[in-house]
């Protein structure tokens, strides 16, 4: 399965690598004062345009928040910044199917509306400034260094301009190379995990689960189950689309798929950050109202796409590849390679170097580079 997706995991950190690289931080606080339709619009452009390692995004998200960001808008582009990527949409294309492609790109726009609207009933303006005097306490969770890291090139010229410059290709090697240092545990983790699901675990043992002989039942069942098997996982970010392939193979239904995708932001030692960066009771808010946009989320889009007669139905998910074989998968392969390689030699001859990765998890004060 690595060698399936190898080449669309290096294309999508790419393409984000170029966006970040025009795009600094400072700019993204500055874009979300508010909980406006227009500011959540723009958070949702900005999430989709980062780094995909869901920890970096949590980190991310607080840094805005206690810098004076809005906290709907944080959390819009926590949610954008893991469900609306790259790299996440061309990897469920390969393992998954197109239709889960659309199922994922339907499904992350609604949940994000469903969190906007939940957040505008039901939080309370205490809980936010008590989030916020938490979050202003600089309590550690995971990548704060990588959240706090601007590398990106600056300037009145126009995006292409800059990109074109030599520190705007010294910035995007900077930002491939750290998500890809972000996010490398979660991908094997992930692709373990699936491995030994696969070939483990009996294929009764999922129908059970996912009540796949009960079809209308399984409709339903499968969103409300799948965040619960999420959290408990550990994988979070594209590592637990393998996942998600072994549970379509499995017998969970088409919105339970895309629930499971969906929670990478609940799963346990994510939780835990919350409570660290928020206190216990945003915390809890967090998990309720996520856990019920997801829900809802791969409902609608669950019966939306039946109604239609676009959700699939055949369970064939690539899970298990026999070999290596000289086909257009290889080819891409190779190519994504070599451009990882010239991106890597760059960062590590023009860029940060070892000394920003050793940095990664450290606190920081200010951004690196700007």
């Amino acid at each position: 399965m690595t060698w399936e997706i190898l080449w669309a995991l290096i294309l999508g950190f790419t393409l984000s690598g170029v966006v970040q690289a025009v795009v600094s931080k400072r700019e993204m606080r500055r874009l979300m004062p508010d909980d406006s339709p227009k500011t959540l619009l723009v958070a949702s452009g900005l999430g989709a345009a980062s780094s995909s390692c869901s920890y970096a995004s949590v980190a991310l998200a607080r840094s805005l928040f206690k810098r004076g960001g809005d906290f709907t808008a944080a959390m819009v582009f926590e949610f954008a910044s893991t469900n609306l990527v790259f790299e996440l949409g061309i990897v469920m294309a390969l393992l998954l199917g197109w239709q889960f492609v659309a199922g994922e790109f339907v499904g992350g726009p609604l949940m994000i509306v469903l969190i906007a609207i939940l957040f505008r009933i039901f939080l309370k303006p205490g809980l936010v400034d008590e989030a916020r005097a938490e979050a202003q306490r600089g309590r550690l969770g995971s990548m704060e260094g990588h959240a706090e890291m601007n590398m990106s090139a600056e300037g009145a010229a126009s995006w292409w301009q800059r990109l074109r410059t030599p520190r705007g290709f010294t910035a995007t090697a900077d930002y491939f190379v750290m998500d890809w240092a972000a996010i490398w545990r979660d991908i094997v983790l992930g692709l373990l995990i699936a491995g030994a699901l696969a070939a483990w675990v009996p294929h009764g043992f999922w129908q059970g689960l996912f009540l796949e002989h009960h079809p209308i039942l399984a409709k339903v069942w499968g969103p409300l189950i799948a965040p619960a098997v999420a959290m408990i996982s550990f994988v979070c970010s594209v590592g637990n689309v393998p996942l998600a392939a072994v549970l379509w193979n499995g017998g969970i239904s088409f919105g339970g798929v895309l629930a499971f995708v969906f929670a990478d932001l609940i799963i346990l030692p994510i939780l835990h950050i919350y409570k660290k960066y928020y206190g216990w009771r945003m915390a809890g808010f967090l998990l309720v109202t996520f856990y019920a946009a997801m829900v809802a989320a791969g409902l609608i889009v669950e019966f939306v796409f039946h109604g239609l007669g676009i959700e699939r139905t055949a369970r064939n998910a690539r899970v298990i590849e026999a070999s290596i074989a000289w086909n257009y998968t290889t080819a891409l392969n190779l190519i994504f390679l070599s451009l990882a390689g010239v991106l890597a030699w760059r960062y590590f001859r023009y860029g940060g170097g070892w000394q920003m990765l050793k940095m990664m998890d450290a606190p920081m004060e200010h951004g690196h580079r700007g």
